[in-house]
Parts: structure tokens; C-alpha cells; sequence
């Protein structure tokens, strides 16, 4: 790292940290204690300007007492390598990973959990002695936003869209608990025949990936339909025709959470169907990360405390 990386990456820092305030019902109203032992944790992704994952973990850092400070990094494809270098240099305690480079990030760490491996893309990374040990949460959030609203997977047909790392956790995910099958609908063929390659290999739900667009058929035939692409994130697209009828049984998911109710969790909606909101499975991914880099177990009192954090900087 050059002079002028270390310069600019106390100017963020400072940014970042100045007149930070975080609102619990703990400490309501508390400054965060900035000092000489505090550790830095942060997010390496792009986009990253609609992360709400500062606020989930500084709030837990502040609640725990942990001395920690999270911040987003937008990084350019070309400075990846970099970026993780920058972990092992600046002694980064942990990150967390977004898109684009769940999978590509892979290939810079020192170690990849077994499960991760599994899926191929990494969100987590926890830096022990300057050894980077890569880590998944997205599908257990995921699952798990869904087993606490009272959905079962066992026997569903479910149809994915996109093909990233979020899809290849979340299948992997849903293969373990026992889904019927998946079948996955991406712009380009590659990535979603590695992640049906994955998933007909080691579990026993039948995995078919497709490019053709959905439609009103291809609803028919499936429980739950779930958007694990980017479509919709801080915009008004969605990332299927609009003017289809869905049957009344179908459960629709979202993974985006920025805006709350997508523009798909909206056509799901006005249609009367069932929704899951991306919102849970984010706190979910983001409790579990916590753990991993802290050792610590947390509860389903954070969960509620961190959404309701949510709620309130969405009014």
C-alpha cells in the first residue's frame, strides 16, 4: 500500500466515523468510543452506497461492547486484489462480501470454509492472524427468513432468477432442506449450469437452469419464485413481465431490501400472493457474520432490535 492508499483511507475513515450515532434501546443516542485499539470491519462490493449493513453491525458492536467500526468500500474490479491485500495490511479484523464478488474473491483467500467451498462464493471473511478464511451466510439467512414465517422447503418446486453468489448459497441452501427442485433462469447459460452441477451432484433436489424469460407457464408449475439478482435495487424495474397473472399459491421473494417492496414484491402484492421482504434474510446473513468474527452467539432480541432500526430509516 502507497502513501497516497493510506491517505485516502484515513480521509474515509474519518468521514465515516465523525458524529456517528447509533439508536437502540440500550444506549439510546450513544457516540461511538473511536480510538487507538479500535478494529475496522467493512464491506467490499459495487455498488455499496445502499448498505445497511453499518448500521447493522455498529449497533451490535456498540451493544456487545466490542471496539469495532464498519465501513462499505466500493471497489473496482481491477482493484480486488488489491482490496484484499488491504485486509492483511491494515490487520482488518473482517469484511463482509457483495456483489460482485462473492465468487472472484475466492481465489485471493488463504482459506475457504467447507461449506463455502461447496457453494463457490464467499461473504464472509474473518482474518486470523492475518490468514483470510472465507465464510457463507446468505443461504442460512435466507432459509431462515423463511422458516420463521412458517414456509416449509421439503417438496417445493422453486425457480430462481440470476445466477450469482447469492443464488448459489441460496440453492445450496435449499437443496439441504430437502426442495423438490430448482430451476434457474439467468441471461447467460454458464453460471447457472455450475450451480446445477453443484447441486445434482451432492443433494437429491433436481436442479435445470434456463435463459428463456418467465412466464405465465412456467409460474404454474412452481411454489415459491425467488430474485436473487440486482434487478430492482434503488430503482423501479422488475425483473419479470408485469401483466402476468401468477396462480394464488405462489410464494414470491426478494433478496433486494433497498427499496422495502420492490417492484416484483409489489406486482406479488397487487396479485395477492404471499411475499417474503429482503430485509430478513440481510439481518439474518448479517448476525451470523457477526458471529463468525466475534465468537459470540447471538439472539433472536437482535434480530427484532436491528429491524427495527430498519423500519425506522426507511420512514
Amino acid at each position: 500500500m502507497n502513501t497516497k492508499d493510506y491517505v485516502i483511507f484515513n480521509k474515509l475513515l474519518k468521514i465515516s466515523i465523525n458524529n456517528k450515532r447509533y439508536d437502540n434501546k440500550q444506549n439510546r443516542g450513544a457516540t461511538m468510543n473511536i480510538n487507538s485499539s479500535t478494529n475496522l470491519i467493512c464491506l467490499l462490493g459495487q455498488p455499496v452506497k445502499q448498505s445497511f449493513s453499518p448500521s447493522i453491525h455498529n449497533y451490535l458492536s456498540q451493544k456487545y461492547n466490542k471496539n469495532n467500526v464498519y465501513m462499505c468500500f466500493d471497489i473496482e474490479k481491477n482493484n480486488l486484489e488489491k482490496a484484499v491485500e488491504g485486509i492483511r495490511a491494515y490487520k482488518i479484523k473482517g469484511c463482509n462480501v457483495t456483489i460482485p464478488y462473492k465468487v472472484e474473491i475466492i481465489k485471493y483467500l488463504d482459506k475457504v470454509d467447507k461449506n463455502a467451498l461447496l457453494i463457490g462464493a464467499v461473504n464472509t471473511i474473518k482474518n486470523e492472524n492475518n490468514k483470510l478464511i472465507g465464510y457463507n451466510t446468505d443461504g442460512i439467512g435466507f432459509v431462515k427468513s423463511l422458516l420463521d414465517e412458517g414456509y416449509d422447503l421439503k417438496n417445493k418446486k422453486i425457480m430462481i432468477l440470476g445466477a450469482g453468489g447469492a443464488c448459489r448459497s441460496i440453492a445450496v441452501e435449499i437443496s439441504s432442506n430437502n426442495a423438490l427442485s430448482i430451476e434457474i433462469r439467468n441471461r447467460s447459460i454458464e453460471g447457472a449450469k455450475e450451480i446445477c452441477d453443484i447441486i445434482n451432484e451432492n443433494f437429491s433436489t433436481k436442479c435445470t437452469y434456463s435463459i428463456k424469460s418467465v412466464d405465465e407457464e412456467d409460474l404454474k408449475h412452481i411454489d415459491i419464485l425467488i430474485n436473487t439478482t440486482p434487478i430492482g435495487m434503488g430503482n423501479d424495474e422488475c425483473p419479470i413481465n408485469e401483466d402476468i397473472i401468477p396462480h394464488r399459491d405462489l410464494l414470491v421473494c426478494d433478496i433486494v431490501y433497498k427499496p422495502h417492496e420492490t417492484k416484483l414484491l409489489k406486482w406479488a402484492k397487487d396479485n395477492n400472493l404471499k411475499i417474503i421482504y429482503g430485509i430478513g434474510m440481510l439481518i439474518n446473513q448479517g448476525i451470523l457474520s457477526y458471529s463468525i468474527w466475534e465468537n459470540i452467539k447471538l439472539n433472536e432480541e437482535d434480530f427484532i432490535e436491528i429491524k427495527d432500526i430498519y423500519f425506522n430509516s426507511i420512514k
